[in-house]
Parts: structure tokens; C-alpha cells; sequence
């Protein structure tokens, strides 16, 4: 199934404004790959977790990667890159200096 495109900026803004939801970007981006979405969360329950995902989804942010019976969870970085240069990254480094991340040299 071809990925949805981009979601409009406010609907962009709204999926990264929860707090929950900034977490699951933040794990992706900082893996770099498809993660198991039981390694995105923590302290909610499963269907709350799957809402998440599904806005997320819904906002162009992430996409559904499924490996065989696995359900993972994709970043868009490019895509959301492409149609709003550097908001994601932008964010999330914001988010991580909040977090008291060190910003490695990579970035």
C-alpha cells in the first residue's frame, strides 16, 4: 500500500504536540530503522499506543512496516523533510535538548 502523503502543517504540528506521540518520533529517529511498536511506548496501554500510531500515520509522520507477523512502525523524516524542510528535525532536536539529550556530532 503506497504511503499517504503529507498531512497539512497544522495536522503536522498537532501529531508532534503530544507529549506520548513526540516520544515514539524521538525513538524512531534516534534508531534509525523500523521499530517494534511495543519499543515506542511506555506507560500507556496498547489501544492508546495504537491511536498514537494511527495519527501519526494519518499526519504522513510514520508509516506501517510490516516484517511477517511483526507490526513496526516507520519514520517519514525525507518525506516530511521534503514538504516542510527542516520542521522534523527541527523538532526533534528541540525535543531532545528539552530532554537533556546531548546533541551528538552527527547531527
Amino acid at each position: 500500500m503506497p504511503d499517504s502523503p503529507v498531512a497539512p502543517l497544522q495536522t503536522v504540528l498537532a501529531a508532534l504536540a503530544d507529549p506520548v506521540r513526540l516520544e515514539m518520533v524521538r525513538r524512531l529517529h534516534r534508531e534509525q530503522r523500523p521499530l517494534a511498536c511495543a519499543e515506542l511506548y511506555d506507560g500507556v496501554t496498547k489501544a492508546t499506543a495504537s491511536h498514537h500510531f494511527k495519527v501519526l500515520r494519518e499526519a504522513g509522520v510514520t508509516r506501517r512496516a510490516d516484517e511477517g507477523a511483526q507490526a513496526r512502525q516507520q519514520l517519514r523524516l525525507d518525506d516530511v523533510e521534503d514538504v516542510y524542510p527542516g520542521l522534523l528535525s527541527s523538532v526533534l532536536a528541540a525535543a531532545d535538548q528539552e530532554a537533556g539529550v546531548p546533541v551528538s556530532a552527527g547531527r
